[in-house]
């Protein structure tokens, strides 16, 4: 008893290590997100920037991050998962000391960019690694420390962004060696990204991926130190007897449904899920947060200290998701957080209708109306990463059928990053012209319309084998 049991934890010690290096990939994609958030200001001094470009300057990593999903999904079918998770992570080491070193807005965009390829990459396919090698009744609470390590990402961006202004009085200021602070805030990136381009030499490649080149020994090897040797052995089993139903290699027209001629079902409800997730709008807290806060009164060392308490409070949102994802199930948290963060975007919508806007632009709210705005906007954020945050991504990993995983996360992996630039760049130009009222109401309807969304198309996936995936 005691000797199965050993083992047992043995095993679960090797899943948790594995998952816990694909993880870090979760944490630069953080990071690298966030880190953005306390450059804006520097950024536009440095470059000149109107809000058109500065715009650009922030959302162009998106444009890389929506490139870098959609081949990364394609080319870890070819190449493996583990393979892709290297390749990021050089790229993030690229690009964070490019961005650093950047003396123009274009050079700044293209190491932005390569960037993005890393975190586009990094996004689909840490999740489905993670999917790939967990045991089903685990699947999604590990799948959510995914997302625990964006948001432990992004928060220390934004402590590492604020130490550092603070310390130079402003991201604009010389800080160490006559560099201005905001390059600084880019070349930290370098310390996790080394930690995560050696951590994976250290892991095994995802043994589905594995049996899908005809590598079913070593895949059996792997398995078995998952699982165990006799439930090793019916893994192996199962995974192959789900791809000889079809054909062994997968391609991107397999995402075709043979009878029909049509896009399988699953990939659109994999495209609505990416697409949703960045129509709420949180990706603007994410990337522009310190000008939001800035704009509600708070100075800069302000707005950026309420971004390192939104990030805690966010990871808290996102530790609660990891504990009930594999009880109560997907869908019922997506509909929680959807309904969540309509109430909560609607009242922060109301809160900027109120504000006042002086002839430079500026736009301020009254005491009140600011402690309402910032409430409203950390439980509206709370509430994201609670459910669409991470469960998007648990879904987008494991809801694929065997055959059509690479593909259907490229396409949905640059549905979601589409989305997201989109989101991102637009933001600027209607904050200048329209205003955060009408920004805010906008990101509102896409949180109430994500309500029939999943309540008519997402289906549970609690507990099902991926073998068991239909599509």
């Amino acid at each position: 008893m005691n000797q199965a049991t050993s083992g047992n934890t043995e095993n679960f010690a090797f899943i948790i290590l594995i998952s816990g290096v694909a993880t870090i990939g979760g944490f630069l994609f953080g990071f690298d997100s966030g880190v953005i958030n306390g450059t804006v200001d520097g950024l536009k001094a440095a470059f000149n920037s109107d809000d058109v470009a500065s715009g650009f300057n922030v959302a162009s990593m998106l444009l890389g991050c929506a490139v870098g999903a959609f081949f990364a999904g394609r080319l870890a079918d070819l190449y493996g998962r583990r393979f892709m998770l290297i390749i990021a992570a050089i790229f993030f080491i690229v690009s964070a000391w490019g961005s650093g070193v950047a003396g123009s807005s274009g050079e700044f965009i293209v190491y932005r960019v390569i960037g993005g390829l890393a975190v586009g990459a990094a996004s689909v396919m840490a999740p489905a690694y993670i999917a790939e090698v967990a045991p089903a009744r685990y699947r999604g609470a590990l799948a959510t420390v995914q997302q625990v390590a964006i948001i432990t990402g992004l928060f220390m961006a934004f402590l590492s962004n604020y130490f550092l202004a603070d310390a130079s009085g402003s991201a604009m200021n010389p800080l160490w060696m006559d560099f201005e602070t905001w390059r600084w805030m880019f070349w930290i990136e370098l310390i996790p990204a080394f930690i995560f381009l050696f951590a994976l030499l250290l892991i095994p490649e995802s043994p589905r991926f594995l049996v899908v080149k005809q590598h079913k020994e070593k895949a059996l090897g792997i398995l078995q130190r998952l699982y165990g040797t006799v439930a090793g052995q019916k893994k192996l089993d199962d995974i192959d007897a789900s791809l000889e139903g079809d054909h062994h290699r997968p391609k991107l027209g397999d995402l075709i449904d043979k009878a029909s001629g049509k896009l399988r079902p699953i990939v659109w409800v994999g495209i609505g899920l990416a697409t949703f997730q960045q129509l709420v709008g949180i990706n603007v807290v994410f990337y522009y947060g310190a000008v939001l806060w800035q704009a509600v009164g708070f100075g800069e060392n302000d707005a950026l200290l309420i971004n390192v308490v939104s990030g805690a409070l966010s990871i808290g949102a996102v530790v609660l998701a990891l504990v009930l994802v594999d009880k109560i199930g997907r869908k019922p948290i997506l509909l929680i957080g959807s309904i969540g963060m309509t109430v909560t975007l609607g009242i922060t919508a109301f809160a900027f209708t109120t504000a006042s806007q002086n002839a430079a632009g500026e736009v301020s709210l009254g005491d009140g109306m600011g402690v309402v705005a910032l409430i409203s906007a950390n439980i509206y954020v709370m509430f994201f990463n609670f459910s669409w945050g991470p469960v998007m991504w648990v879904l987008l990993g494991e809801m694929f059928p065997n055959q059509i995983r690479g593909s259907g996360l490229a396409v949905a992996g640059l549905a979601q990053w589409g989305s997201n630039f989109l989101v991102s760049w637009t933001f600027p130009m209607l904050l200048g012209s329209l205003g955060l009222a009408f920004a805010y109401s906008l990101y509102t309807l896409g949180a109430l319309i994500s309500i029939f969304f999943v309540a008519k198309f997402v289906y549970e996936t609690k507990g099902m084998e991926l073998e068991n995936m239909k599509g």
